[in-house]
């Protein structure tokens, strides 16, 4: 099987799994038990949990590795600026789409990644695509909560979800050709996505996570980036 199938397969499989999440969502037909409240603000934490080992593990550590110190300060904080000008602006709109965001912010340049990533490793892609999958299911399942509470229909947010999905292969099949050999410019997109998902994380995410007088919650921050860590660790 040729690479670009395997790469295209893998990155599309990688970013259904939030379409997946979305459609667990839709279909969790419970009521707002108490239980149910703790369970959701789990998953929150969950999957900020991923993002923040996504920051760490997967996102900065290239810029880290192949950019000078001033361009590495100045891709991720520059990164976060964007990202705190983009939320004001929704805000001002009477929107919240954090978890969206975050989704998109993160998928992207790691479909990147993946496709560079690709040309130096099959196994490596292989597993930095379960990687991203595992952590779009969570993302899928809160950015879709989040859509119906905006005041989106189910409908139009499991479709978004769905698009969103097209943008795997594209991304990873542009990193295949274009980004293996131009080290510089991709690790300033990773790092400048880091910057923005760490703002994302902590003004928007982390807060939603809380939930008074319990302590499950926090639990599953911990078992995202321990999951981020377990996953990096085998990438390398």
């Amino acid at each position: 099987m040729s690479d670009l199938l395997v790469i295209t397969g893998a990155a599309w499989l990688a970013g259904i799994a939030a379409f997946s999440g979305g459609s667990a969502s839709q279909l969790e037909g419970s009521g707002e038990s108490e239980r149910k409240q703790e369970l959701i603000h789990g998953i929150v934490a969950f999957g900020g949990g991923i993002l923040l080992a996504a920051v760490a593990f997967a996102l900065t550590p290239e810029g880290i590795k192949v950019l000078p110190t001033i361009w590495l300060a100045v891709s991720f904080v520059s990164g976060g600026v964007i990202f705190c000008l983009l939320d004001a602006y929704i805000t001002r709109k009477e929107g919240n789409k954090a978890q969206f965001m975050a989704m998109l912010l993160d998928f992207v340049p790691e479909a990147l990644a993946l496709g560079a990533l690709f040309s130096q490793s099959r196994e490596s892609g292989l597993l930095l695509a379960l990687f991203i999958g595992a952590q779009n299911l969570p993302e899928g399942f809160n950015a879709h909560r989040e859509s119906i509470a905006g005041g989106i229909s189910p409908k139009a947010s499991l479709m978004t979800l769905l698009a969103v999905s097209t943008l795997g292969p594209v991304c990873a099949v542009a990193g295949y050709f274009f980004l293996s050999d131009l080290k510089t410019l991709n690790a300033c997109i990773m790092t400048a996505a880091g910057g923005g998902i760490l703002y994302l994380i902590f003004q928007d995410i982390a807060p939603q996570a809380k939930l008074q007088r319990h302590w499950a919650p926090p639990l599953g921050a911990v078992l995202g980036f321990g999951l981020g860590m377990v996953a990096h660790q085998l990438l390398s």
